[in-house]
């Protein structure tokens, strides 16, 4: 007997049967249809779109091959590598840095500047560097003053980043690896943090002079540097690889409406109606992505407001940058160690509300404020602006009926589409594209309630045409030839007739 039960060799008095898993052949049926032809075998590389290139358009081979390119791209990013004269300087510094330190005393160097503090350590910088028996000509030698001096008053290797102008967002991802974000694109570094050491102490540094904490207790932190840059901080456990520093720079030069008109974020029309919507005081909300540009545009438009408006801005951590004479600017608080004294915006924003504003400005809403917000727009402070993150016009108003709805508020939906609808006149939309420019793709009214739908209208839009060989978007700004709703708004202060060209 086998394993299946069955004797070996046989089945019953028929003849002998083949071993288990041989197939016997069958015998052929008379009455059967004829078996297909089976299919020709087919070289894999011969098939359209694979291996015969010269069957598709040209368009679709460029299209393939790019994706090829993607899917065959090394993912590892890799560590910032100091290379040539900057390695043998950080080297150097390496070693005069712990002898430099024992013959300063850091309470009073704390009290100098950077050029008095330079001018105090050129001869002790002379000593040390005869102790160790280097010699440096003078480029070397000022380049090691200005990196030891950054390194005890400044932000150590961040500062080449920050005095660069080109760059506009600096993120440490741990001591090995910074990129920066030089014209819309990111770029490795070519710097180096010692250890996670020196990289956390850097970050304290930061949040410490604007009164904010960063620890293991508190992983994260929002500041802000003294020229205005923002500064978001995480530190591990949070943070696998170590402290995470992400610098969000602004332009010393404050862009207006006509500079972005000439970069080609929008066309003179919209900048035209833009000025118009600032001066003739409409509610405006700009929505977009991360480093879209949202903040940028504020400060344009912010450049419009009357010089006898009393202005209040309000931000978690102060970024907008105002010309106006009469402009206060508040910052919320966080909780201190046993959690109490936070301040939050909507907390901000009721106080607003009892200093005699004409208008307020919110640097972003993502919460409950925003229903404090669509009260001050519509109770008598038009003109007030705001942000949102959201990825089109009709998404930012729907985001807006969820962060009411998220506030301890119990208010019917159809009520607060309604209050939405009333108080804000304008919604700006701002895109980054993928080739790294920054755009203004849609502005667009809000006209009212139809039924349970806030009804908009679009005035501009940015249509894609193609991209060029270099990878720049090519596009155009459309007018859509409509009569603003808001033209009765902009008659009040005379600007009927301009806005009703811009717009036509």
């Amino acid at each position: 007997m086998n394993a299946f039960g069955r004797r070996n060799g046989g089945m019953g008095t028929t003849g002998a049967r083949g071993g288990f898993g041989v197939a016997r052949p069958m015998q052929a049926n008379p009455l059967a249809r004829p078996e297909p032809e089976p299919f020709p075998v087919v070289d894999a590389l011969a098939l359209p779109g694979e291996g015969d290139a010269s069957l598709l358009p040209q368009g679709t081979v460029d299209a393939m091959q790019r994706l090829a390119d993607r899917q065959n791209a090394s993912g590892d990013a890799g560590a910032s590598r100091m290379e040539g004269f900057e390695a043998s300087i950080h080297r150097i510094k390496e070693q005069v840095l712990p002898r430099l330190l024992e013959r300063v005393d850091p309470e009073a160097a704390a009290t100098l500047g950077k050029d008095e503090l330079a001018e105090e350590f050129r001869p002790i910088i002379g000593e040390v560097l005869a102790e160790l028996k280097l010699t440096l000509n003078r480029r070397e030698q000022f380049a090691l003053e200005k990196v030891l001096v950054d390194e005890l008053l400044g932000l150590g290797p961040l500062e080449e980043l920050l005095a660069d102008a080109d760059i506009s967002d600096i993120m440490v991802n741990g001591p090995d690896q910074t990129f920066v974000e030089r014209k819309g694109k990111l770029e490795l570094a070519n710097i180096q943090f010692r250890d996670e050491e020196h990289l956390f102490q850097i970050a304290q540094r930061i949040c410490n002079s604007v009164g904010r904490r960063v620890d293991q207790t508190t992983p994260l932190a929002d500041a802000r540097l003294k020229d205005g840059s923002r500064v978001n901080v995480i530190v591990p456990p949070l943070s696998l690889r170590g402290t995470a520093i992400s610098i969000r720079k602004f332009s010393a030069k404050p862009i207006t409406l006509d500079m972005m008109a000439g970069f080609g974020s929008m066309s003179q029309k919209m900048a035209t109606a833009l000025k118009i919507a600032g001066a003739c005081r409409f509610n405006v909300v700009i929505s977009g992505g991360t480093g879209s540009g949202k903040t940028t545009m504020l400060n344009a438009l912010s450049k419009m407001i009357d010089p006898g408006e009393r202005v209040l801005t309000i931000e978690d951590a102060a970024e907008l940058r105002l010309q106006q004479p009469h402009w206060l600017p508040l910052e919320t608080r966080p909780a201190n160690l046993e959690g109490q004294g936070e301040i939050s915006i909507r907390d901000l924003v009721k106080n607003a509300l009892r200093m005699r504003p004409d208008r307020i400005i919110l640097g972003e809403i993502r919460g409950s404020e925003c229903f404090d917000m669509l009260a001050a727009m519509n109770t008598g402070h038009d003109g007030s602006m705001c942000t949102l993150h959201s990825n089109s016009p009709r998404e930012a108003l729907a985001r807006m009926e969820n962060m009411v709805m998220m506030s301890d508020i119990k208010v019917p939906k159809e009520a607060i589409s309604r209050q939405i609808a009333d108080s804000v006149d304008m919604i700006i939309q701002v895109k980054r594209l993928r080739d790294g420019s920054r755009r203004v793709t849609n502005i667009t009214e809000v006209i009212g309630m139809e039924g349970p739908v806030i009804v908009t209208q679009e005035l501009f839009k940015f249509e894609y045409l193609d991209e060029s060989a270099d990878g720049k978007i090519i596009g155009e700004y459309r007018s859509m030839g409509l009569r603003p709703y808001t033209f009765d708004k902009a008659k009040q202060f005379g600007f009927d007739q301009a806005y009703l060209e811009a717009c036509l």
